[in-house]
């Protein structure tokens, strides 16, 4: 099947690697050329069986790509994605179906999925979990929008998410994004108890060995998850996390699904203080030092490459 992915950040370009190594057409466009020049140095064999299509423009996407076209946006979310929809409004064509596959507001998709309906453009919002380790377990992904268009790219879902990934409809306009939403809030408050846990079990008097406590929780306890699997590689490469910075980023929907929770009434008390911690992390010194900081951080860079810690390697190549 065909697809066109616009965007080879971290997540794009997995996107794109996955569908073309299980048989797909993939068209690729990304703003900066860079990416596209290592793409096209990493995977010339696909380029040469035509599996693999670089283009420069996205008019040379839509002019490229076979009716209904197949267009799958992997911009960040916000003023990026809005200036790619406006572009896209001008190229794409009844029947085609565009999708966004980045962390856009709900609303944003309501919005988008209203107005390209309209023009009789079926558009999807399709919210992406697994980060950079889903190529390789699967990804889950969130759907919402037209249940025509989810239903005719089910090929394409159903090869991101081998071997142990998914793919679900949710409903019509921007659902699979709110669902989406409300899983990076849960992601929030669950990484925040695991590194609160390990602050307590690193201050421990019994100097204990905290890759055997994540070994242990991960062997048949209550506790044991994806997450505890990113403590273990962390604390693989950095025992003591003296190489991570404790500033943390946000990208968003944390926030969104708090302001939501508070306009239903919902408390949200777990997911508003991870926020909190988080926003603190940017400019108070003490919290970025603290182990619980360092370990949420560490998390976020083992499953989605989210800013490299400050190894000594790093600080050599002047990173």
């Amino acid at each position: 099947m065909q697809i066109a992915i616009l965007g080879l950040g971290k997540m794009g370009k997995n996107i794109a690697e996955k569908l073309m190594t299980d048989g797909h057409q993939v068209v690729v466009w990304n703003r900066s050329p860079q990416a596209l020049d290592q793409l096209r140095i990493e995977h010339a064999e696909f380029i040469v069986r035509q599996q693999l299509v670089l283009m420069h423009s996205l008019e040379e996407v839509v002019n490229t790509t076979l009716k209904p076209r197949v267009v799958w946006s992997m911009v960040p979310a916000g003023d990026a994605t809005e200036e790619i929809m406006k572009q896209l409004d001008t190229v794409v064509g009844s029947g085609d179906i565009l999708i966004d596959g980045g962390n856009a507001h709900f609303k944003d998709t309501e919005r988008r999925y209203a107005y390209f309906k309209a023009k009789e453009v079926r558009f999807l919002g399709i919210g992406v979990s697994g980060g950079i380790h889903g190529r390789e377990n699967g990804f889950s992904m969130m759907v919402g929008g037209d249940q025509s268009a989810y239903e005719y790219i089910t090929p394409l879902l159903d090869s991101l998410a081998k071997p142990s990934g998914i793919h679900t409809y949710f409903g019509s306009g921007g659902a699979g994004h709110f669902v989406k939403m409300v899983h990076n809030g849960i992601e929030y408050g669950m990484m925040q108890a695991i590194a609160e846990g390990f602050g307590v079990l690193e201050k421990s008097s019994y100097e204990l060995d905290l890759s055997s406590v994540v070994t242990t929780y991960q062997e048949g306890s209550i506790i044991s998850a994806f997450l505890l699997d990113m403590v273990s590689d962390a604390l693989t490469k950095d025992p003591t996390l003296s190489h991570t910075e404790g500033l943390i980023g946000t990208n968003g929907e944390a926030k969104w699904t708090v302001e939501v929770g508070k306009e239903q009434n919902i408390p949200v008390d777990v997911i508003e203080k991870s926020l909190d911690f988080r926003n603190r992390s940017q400019y108070d010194k003490a919290i970025q030092e603290t182990f619980v900081a360092k370990m949420v951080q560490a998390m976020r860079h083992e499953f989605g490459g989210h800013v490299v810690p400050k190894t000594e390697e790093s600080k050599l190549q002047g990173q």
